[in-house]
């Protein structure tokens, strides 16, 4: 569900203070120092291409970089599968490389590989890759000072100390896993260590896994040990933080600001009630399809709306229970990533099933919010799942993507950026000074050659570049609401952007996570999955390239 802003007011909250001692300076200087104070109450505070991607068929490339020569991103893959082994499930860390290697420098994005990945990369490069100071001089740790010798000891101090919080998309198993047998090892007198996510993640992890049956309650709430601290994230960002581009943005960790936005990951039938704060049986007395009295008030669905739930203002009795129960959708997140000090982004999502399939489709809200960044140029990479080749039938996608339905959403993205470009040179047009006649050769048209002239214009074919100048928010044109907005993305070809100069997600690089791993003895899965995301995306016309990441090299954004 996406979560109704108009009710965050209902649910308690906390927040994180940054005490900063020390300066924020370029990589080669001492960097903020940052502790995070806990408060009961309040609210959540707070490139372009890699210069190496690696993976099946990998390629070195420069990257289009920032203004100070620097990419903006540094990010680890820890887990870059979707199982079934658990030791190479969901987990990132992302740090800005405006930050040294400085406690609360990192933040890691889901946790199914957490302690352990750290502890595979280091034993990988140790002892080997360490000078006389105790600091990392290869792998993707480099620069790192390590102050124990062993990997298993010092990848405790990266947990303790380097990572500041920890995003979660959401609360299944193979991302919150490590999350939940690597927290004994926090230090309580270093103070409880965020986990943010959305309400409903939150609501699942604190009564469904910390709840001292399933695993103690290690959070500070309820009487927990108070090694973890909730942070429970506006759906869609804050507006009440930040300005201009950054708005709605949190702090995610010394340099890093993010904004989550949920997307749907299945059904099921659970659903999340936020006025309870807790997750109830669809088709229980608390959801069904018609309104129910709930402990003297009643909450209904709107159907024109199945995002929102409010109080009812008129609950009734059904006459009859319902045949079948309804199926809600599984809720998951897309965090975007802000570097504080460039404004460049990326975007890492967890699991997501296609807008075609999904009973609640959400991921369109996504690329409209991320288009304008690809357009400005400000993002540059974008992590999602693919969990299978092409061979899946829909109805065994289980709330996931495959190849076709990963090109056919980046097809919707990339229609939104040409929208963009398209309003943005008629923009321009418009601006143009006339002599009133209604042709460039000066001869006056009639009401009536206007009309028709006006009828047969068609401005999806302008593909003029548009000036370097900021963007401006612009109406789209019919024909382009129409071309973009369509939900029937299925054929390859039905595209109106395959002359395009540049195509519409050139320079944008896709990281490609969660494939699930065959274990037998035929070809990794992942080579057949970058073979059709490949063809995919030439026939297609995206631009953008494909990559699978490997836990061993540093991504660079």
């Amino acid at each position: 569900m996406l979560w109704p802003l108009q009710l965050t007011h209902l649910l308690p909250r906390a927040e994180f203070a940054c005490i900063e001692t020390g300066r924020v300076g370029p990589p080669d200087r001492v960097a903020t120092l940052a502790s995070f104070v806990t408060r009961s109450s309040g609210r959540l505070c707070g490139s372009k291409t890699p210069i190496f991607v690696s993976g099946p068929q990998r390629v070195a490339r420069r990257p289009k970089m920032s203004e100070s020569g620097t990419p903006a991103f540094q990010i680890i893959v820890l887990g870059p599968n979707g199982g079934p082994r658990e030791d190479h499930v969901t987990g990132l860390l992302v740090r800005s490389t405006s930050m040294s290697w400085t406690p609360g420098s990192v933040v890691a994005v889901d946790a199914g590989t957490l302690l352990a990945g750290i502890i595979r990369i280091l034993k990988n490069f140790l002892p080997d890759s360490i000078d006389g100071q105790g600091n990392m001089t290869a792998g993707p740790f480099k620069g790192l000072h390590l102050p124990a010798k062993s990997a298993e000891a010092n990848a405790a101090y990266i947990f303790r100390e380097i990572i500041g919080a920890v995003l979660i998309t959401h609360p299944h198993l193979d991302h919150v896993s490590g999350l939940a047998i690597n927290t004994p090892i926090l230090e309580a007198g270093s103070g409880p260590k965020p986990v943010a996510a959305l309400p409903s993640v939150l609501s699942a992890i604190k009564n469904h896994m910390f709840n001292d049956i399933i695993w103690p309650n290690l959070s500070d709430e309820d009487g927990g040990a108070g090694l973890l601290t909730y942070q429970r994230l506006v759906e869609g960002g804050n507006t009440r933080f930040g300005t201009g581009d950054a708005r709605g943005y949190v702090r995610a960790c010394n340099g890093l600001l993010t904004k989550c936005l949920s997307v749907s990951h299945g059904h099921s039938k659970q659903r999340f009630h936020p006025e309870s704060g807790m997750h109830h049986r669809v088709g229980s007395t608390v959801f069904s399809p018609d309104q129910y009295i709930f402990s003297s008030r009643a909450v209904s669905m709107d159907q024109t709306d199945g995002s929102f739930y409010s109080p009812a203002r008129s609950p009734q009795i059904p006459p009859t229970a319902p045949k079948e129960p309804m199926m809600a959708s599984v809720e998951s997140s897309a965090f975007f990533i802000r570097d504080h000090r460039t404004g460049r982004e990326i975007i890492i999502f967890g699991d997501l099933e296609p807008d075609t399939v999904s009973l609640e489709p959400r991921n369109k809200r996504v690329w409209e919010a991320a288009a304008p960044k690809i357009h400005a140029g400000s993002l540059g990479a974008i992590f999602m799942e693919c969990s299978f080749s092409d061979s899946i039938d829909d109805s065994y996608l289980y709330g996931h993507l495959c190849p076709r339905h990963v090109a056919a959403e980046l097809k919707v993205l990339a229609g939104k950026v040409m929208g963009l470009r398209d309003s943005v040179s008629l923009d321009k047009k418009r601006k143009q000074p006339t002599s009133g006649f209604g042709d460039s050769s000066g001869t006056p048209l009639s009401p009536r050659s206007k009309s028709r002239s006006k009828s047969r214009s068609n401005p999806s074919l302008d593909r003029s570049e548009p000036s370097s100048g900021g963007i401006r928010a612009v109406d789209m044109p019919e024909t382009l609401v129409d071309r973009i907005g369509s939900k029937d993305v299925a054929e390859p070809n039905d595209v109106g952007w395959a002359d395009a100069d540049p195509l519409p997600l050139t320079g944008l690089s896709v990281y490609i996570i969660h494939i699930k791993e065959g274990l037998d003895d035929g070809p990794p899965p992942e080579e057949q999955i970058l073979r059709e995301l490949k063809a995919h995306a030439q026939e297609s016309h995206l631009g953008c390239q494909f990559f699978i990441p490997d836990p061993n090299q540093a991504i660079w954004v």
